[in-house]
């Protein structure tokens, strides 16, 4: 009797056992796949809705795989950048909307991958987390990645219903580069680095004009030009800020600070 028992205890612990081991090998984590590549979409975005990532990347790469020639696995490529989008992996979204790009050039869709792409640089951009330096101090990478992407997204795209959003966000980033050059030129500005001043300056002079720093540039540059003793180059700074903008409040204070300047000097006679 005992020796039957102890049978029956170790054919169930085997059985178990097996049983283990088939729903490890058979990857029952999976979702319950369809028959049709429609239908597993659906799942994929109720899912993504649902913020399931995990869930979600697995019905759209099943449809991508498994339906290939299907329109909708087109679709599910998207969705796939999406998903990563959703969790903030810009870096892995952006490789997936640009393959998307390169891969669907006339799909009624590529716009807007086309777009992602390029505000994933945007969305990547380092953060004012209290913990660490503002970022107007960190490494402006991203930002100038943004504003090369979506610059040529506004070219190629002339009609995109995504040119606005592209826009705004092309004035907001060089609203911050332009603030980068300024904060630069004046930490160089307190050590009086000069020409690490006029340097920054004429950056923001020449790439960001017309933003509302043009003041503050022209004023700044007169400064360093004068600490510089370079009287005619001062003068060529405040001359050129009420040039382009003779209707700026301050343009009478440039016209003043250029009287005060030395006459220039005529240039002698051959």
């Amino acid at each position: 009797m005992l020796v039957m028992r102890f049978l029956v205890l170790l054919l169930l612990a085997l059985s178990t056992g097996c049983a283990s081991v088939s729903s490890f090998f058979s990857g029952n984590d999976d979702p319950l796949y369809s028959t049709e590549g429609d239908e597993n979409y659906r799942k994929g975005v109720e899912a993504l809705e649902g913020k399931n990532y995990l869930e979600a990347g697995k019905y759209f790469e099943y449809t991508r795989t498994k339906f290939p020639f299907l329109e909708v696995a087109k679709e599910a490529e998207l969705k796939l950048a999406d998903t990563s989008w959703e969790q903030e992996k810009y870096v892995e979204a952006r490789d997936r909307y640009q393959n998307f790009v390169r891969l669907h050039p006339t799909h009624p869709k590529v716009d807007y991958a086309a777009f992602r792409g390029a505000e994933t640089h945007f969305r990547d951009i380092p953060s004012d987390f209290f913990l660490l330096p503002p970022a107007i101090e960190k490494d402006q990478v991203e930002l100038k990645g943004a504003l090369i992407a979506l610059n040529e997204f506004t070219r190629l795209y002339p009609k995109s219903e995504y040119q606005e959003p592209a826009k705004k966000i092309i004035a907001d980033v060089r609203r911050r580069l332009a603030r980068h050059e300024l904060y630069v030129a004046e930490f160089y500005r307190k050590r009086e680095k000069w020409p690490a001043v006029v340097n920054r300056l004429s950056i923001v002079q020449k790439n960001f004009p017309g933003i509302g720093f043009d003041a503050d540039v022209a004023f700044g540059l007169h400064q360093a030009h004068v600490a510089l003793k370079q009287p005619e180059k001062a003068r060529d700074a405040l001359a050129f800020f009420v040039e382009q903008f003779p209707a700026d409040e301050q343009a009478g204070k440039a016209k003043s600070l250029m009287a005060k300047l030395p006459a220039p000097v005529p240039p002698s006679a051959p």
